[in-house]
This record gives C-alpha cells, structure tokens and sequence, in this order.
C-alpha cells in the first residue's frame, strides 16, 4: 500500500515512463509517413477516433470502478478479521476459567491453555496471508516475456523484495510447537485446519469443565466468523475480475493508441514549421494517459499480488500480533511494521 500523500509525477513516471520508449517512435514513424509520403488516405479525420477514444474512456472507468471495489474489498474484510482477532483474543483471556471446576486448575496453566489458543490465532494470520501471496496463473508475475519480467522487477523492488521470504515460516515456529507445525504443513490449507485445531481445543477445554457451554458457543461463533473472512478473502485471490472486461480494456486502448496519431498529428499542421515538431509529445502524451489508466486499473484488481498496491497485509497481521501479546500481557512485543520507499506491506 503506497502511504505517501501525494502520488507525484515522479512516481506516476516510474510506474509507466517507459512506455514513451515505444510511444514516441510510433508517433514520430506516423508523422513522417504523413510529411514526407504525399500519401493522403494516412490523414485520418479525427473525429471518428474521438468517438473511439470516448468509448474506451467509458470502459475504462468501468473497469478502474470494478478494481477498485476488489481493493476496498479486501480492506474491508481484512479490517473484519482485525475486529474478530481481538475479539477472539479477549473473550479466549476472560472465558477460560477454572470458576466452573472443583479441580483447581493452576494460574500458570490456565494461561497456557490462554496462550496456545491466542499464539495458533496469530500462526493463522500468518499462513493465511502466506496462502493469499501464492500467484495465480492471472497475475503480472505469472506472465511470460516483458510484462512477468517488469512485475517481478517491480515486485522485487517496490513491493514484497523489501522484506523476507522467511517470515510466514518464522512466525509459525513461533506461534505453534513443533509437532503441530509438522502436523499442520502437510494440509494444502494450513489456516483452514488451523481452524479446526481451536474447535477441537475447545471441545477439550469443555470437557474439562474450563469453560461453559454458552461460552463455548461464544468462542465457536468467532471461529466460525474467521471462517467467513477466510472464504471471502479467498473469493477474492480465487476469483479474478472477468477477463473479458480486464482483456479487452487492453485491447481498445491499443487500437486507440495505434489510431490516434493518424488523427491527431493532421490537426497541428496549420500551425506552420513548428506544428510537426509540437505534434509528437502532444500526441504521445494523450496515448500515454489512456495507457495509464489501463495500468492503474490492471495493477488494482489483484490486491494480494505482492505488489506496491496490496493490501498491507504484513503490517496488518503485526499489529493484531502486538494487540493480541498485550492482551496476554507480554511485553517483550516486535515493532509495528513500517513503510519503506512509501509503501507499507
């Protein structure tokens, strides 16, 4: 997630300045084949490719409108799994208890069974943003040629390169023992059956007269609301914006790029001498703005690609750990995850 105030003209050139490479060539090729080739039929009326260039601006906003409700969705529902974690957390410090047993339960086991219910809840965050990060076959990064290349590139540079591959594996280690870590590894997916792990923690913890049976459906509720943030958080990975809208946004912006210099170069030349020259960053320009809006649109719609527009999911998940070892009452805490080059993980 990019944290900066203000999305510059630096940045907009770093994200897309390099399609003047092939931008600028195209229009200058147009314009010399309109100068010097007396060919006429080249000299296409604009206004036809101005009824082009409004209906791809159309699409467009359709299709910037539709990534941007995947973005905020996946906000949203991470902003529920924030909620539901302290929740969990809390209800799991004040529901087990020993008030309902003549076993005297010691204080230092209670808050194990306290700790290892809170410490799995945290290893769930974490394997669950692990699988969201997991390309899939419609994302920049698994793409072949220039466009997997500048992806990784970027990815590498601006978006997840700036931090560890081994820090899902990491903090499992630290959130789960070792046999169950073993244990749970061999499921394809890990925070479903993690899941499942509390239920069955619960079931015991019931059997043992720690907690009652209206509090036992309390904590069930819960998990039974991670499970809803998990499947729409999936839906989300799983699902990609139609490829006939995310595909053919691409390709009338293309047809409009070709065009426009046909058109617009012709509307300069009763300007004299100096029309020709002011023609070509012109009209690169304008195709340079449709080209960018089909990139904030196409790099939008996958909000757990590991790029600089991702949900922030790392510093998510480090703040519900800090929130959660508070509730425990621990104190040697990590710090809070911070931006780098603008952009918050």
């Amino acid at each position: 997630m990019i944290v900066t105030k203000n999305f510059n003209l630096l940045r907009i050139i770093r994200f897309a300045g390099h399609h003047f490479i092939w931008l600028i060539p195209l229009v200058i090729g147009v314009a010399l084949i309109q100068e010097y080739s007396g060919w006429e039929w080249v000299k296409v009326p604009f206004q036809p490719i101005s009824l082009v260039g409004t209906a791809v601006a159309f699409y467009l906003g359709f299709k910037n409108n539709q990534s941007y409700d995947r973005l905020w969705e996946a906000r949203k529902v991470w902003g529920a799994v924030v909620n539901t974690s302290r929740a969990w957390a809390s209800n799991v410090k004040h529901f087990v208890t020993d008030q309902h047993t003549d076993n005297n339960v010691a204080v230092a086991e209670l808050n194990q069974y306290r700790k290892t219910l809170i410490y799995r809840h945290l290893a769930w965050l974490y394997a669950l943003r692990s699988q969201l990060l997991i390309p899939t076959e419609w994302e920049h990064v698994s793409q072949k040629g220039m466009v997997g290349k500048y992806a990784n590139m970027r990815i590498q540079k601006y978006g997840l390169g700036q931090i560890t591959d081994e820090i899902t594996r990491a903090e499992l280690h630290t959130f789960l023992d070792a046999e169950e870590y073993e244990n749970l590894k061999k499921f394809k997916n890990m925070s479903t059956q993690i899941i499942d792990k509390q239920a069955e923690n619960l079931k015991l913890l019931r059997k043992e007269n720690l907690i009652d049976d209206f509090k036992l459906a309390q904590l069930q509720t819960l998990l039974n609301e991670l499970y809803i943030h998990q499947g729409k958080l999936e839906r989300i990975k799983k699902f990609p914006l139609p490829r006939q809208y995310g595909s053919i946004s691409f390709i009338f912006v293309g047809i409009f790029i070709v065009l426009l210099p046909f058109g617009m170069i012709p509307l300069f030349h009763g300007m004299g001498a100096w029309g020709l020259f002011l023609s070509i960053p012109l009209t690169a320009l304008v195709a340079w703005v449709y080209l960018v809006m089909e990139l904030v649109g196409d790099y939008s719609e996958n909000p757990f690609e590991g790029s600089a527009n991702d949900i922030p999911m790392y510093s998510l998940c480090r703040t519900i750990e800090i929130d959660l070892r508070e509730m425990l009452g621990e104190t040697d805490l990590p710090p809070a995850i911070e931006a780098k080059n603008g952009i918050l993980m």
